[in-house]
């Protein structure tokens, strides 16, 4: 009986090796996920966000808009030091998308890029230093989801230059900007002009700083 018993095991042990080296060999793939080192780092910098970055409630809701519809394709207008593109490209890193995203000012452009490196994110995203006003413009596309958080005077260009290369069902996303009871100073107007796009249905949500969220319907 104990021969038996030996005989079985021995003949069992391969079998276990091969299947412990698998587990092991899948252990990086587990750690290769950023979720971990972002939660850190969001935790660790919360509270600390300057520089005309979105409150940590705009971020979240970006992040579910992309995650919810499987979004890959996404721009960036006005990186600041980079929370909400961290935001963005957390989501990308679950859909497998990439975010393009530019900021005008060199040192807040240079602390975004240290910001990206320390959360993990640097492979999904495309900084770019620069002058949204030209960049913007000459982007091939197509994409699917677009943030805005630019010069405010700027945002109805900005808007017109990409909406052709969002695709149908893509969402364009403006900050700081509500459905008429407040907005930053020349966003009623440009609220109304997206509320007035035929090819676009725009809804608000308020809970942090105010956006508009406008899907491109046809």
């Amino acid at each position: 009986m104990h021969r038996m018993l030996l005989l079985v095991l021995m003949m069992a042990a391969p079998l276990i090796a091969v299947f412990s080296g698998a587990a092991l060999a899948q252990e990086p793939a587990r750690e290769a996920s950023p979720d971990r080192k972002v939660r850190e780092f969001l935790d660790a910098s919360s509270g600390s966000w300057r520089d005309m970055n979105v409150p940590a409630e705009d971020g979240r809701l970006l992040h579910d808009i992309i995650v919810r519809n499987g979004y890959r394709q996404a721009l960036e207008i006005g990186t600041s030091t980079g929370h909400s593109a961290i935001w963005i490209a957390w989501a990308l890193s679950k859909t497998g998308g990439k975010l393009i995203t530019v900021e005008i000012d060199e040192s807040r452009y240079r602390k975004a890029l240290e910001n990206f490196r320390k959360a993990g994110l640097s492979e999904y995203i495309d900084a770019r230093l620069g002058d949204a006003r030209k960049i913007v413009p000459k982007l091939p596309g197509p994409f699917d989801f677009v943030f805005s958080d630019a010069d405010k005077g700027w945002y109805r260009n900005y808007f017109d230059a990409v909406a052709p290369k969002l695709i149908i069902g893509g969402v364009y996303v403006s900050h700081n900007v509500s459905d008429g009871r407040w907005n930053f100073s020349g966003l009623s107007e440009y609220a109304d002009y997206i509320k007035s796009r035929n090819d676009f249905e725009t809804t608000f949500d308020d809970r942090g700083a105010g956006v508009s969220i406008s899907r491109k319907i046809r």
